[in-house]
């Protein structure tokens, strides 16, 4: 299978890439700013990708791939012009270079409005939500929209809970596994699914999507 991962530097990206990077018989590009600080693999392709230039330049630096795991974001810095329209605008290149399928790491709430006052990342909500709503509501895409609760850097227990949140937060080792499986399984086109750390095996959770 040939994947890229949009945000193969960050927290999460550079997780999935790793992970990725042991499934000798798939195909991976790494994209991002700075494509030179992408480990070395055999089968990891990195690639420059700016999620500020135009949907044009955005579509021509893509390769040829059966899926995209969208994992940037600019950390707060630049919400409007990467987490919403870079997002927007990677959604816009996928389908125009006819990569049906679109897996889209979210954050808990992300759809849930009337509630972002009461978070202290709302901007950052704010973003997310457009962007998930023009993914969900604007595109033909395959897509799956992953809505965590909070990443935390700790080793991951390989359970989790989906469909549903059943702790405040989420190791990125989990996410990343989450992420593989969803696009690796086809499961869960069409959906939003809410993941916290829970007690059922990545596998079995993936199993039991739609």
């Amino acid at each position: 299978m040939k994947i890229i991962v949009i945000g193969a530097t960050g927290r999460v990206g550079s997780n999935v890439v790793e992970k990725l990077a042991k499934h000798a018989n798939d195909k991976i590009y790494a994209g991002a700013r700075h494509p030179e600080r992408v480990p070395v693999h055999d089968n990891v392709t990195p690639f420059k990708v700016d999620l500020t230039e135009d949907m044009d330049d955005i579509k021509e630096t893509l390769p040829e791939a059966d899926a995209i795991i969208f994992t940037a974001g600019s950390g707060g810095r630049d919400l409007l012009k990467v987490d919403l329209h870079g997002a927007v605008k990677a959604m816009q290149a996928a389908e125009e270079m006819e990569i049906n399928r679109f897996v889209m790491l979210s954050s808990k709430g992300s759809l849930s409005p009337d509630n972002f006052n009461e978070s202290p990342l709302e901007n950052y909500l704010i973003a997310k939500y457009y962007a998930d709503e023009w993914l969900i509501h604007n595109t033909d895409l395959e897509y799956t929209v992953l809505q965590p609760t909070a990443l935390v850097e700790k080793s991951g227990s390989g359970k989790v809970t989906l469909g549903s949140y059943s702790t405040n937060e989420n190791s990125i080792d989990n996410v990343a596994d989450v992420l593989i499986g969803l696009v690796e399984n086809h499961a869960g086109i069409k959906e939003v699914i809410e993941m916290s750390t829970g007690n059922e095996p990545i596998p079995e959770a993936i199993n039991e999507l739609d």
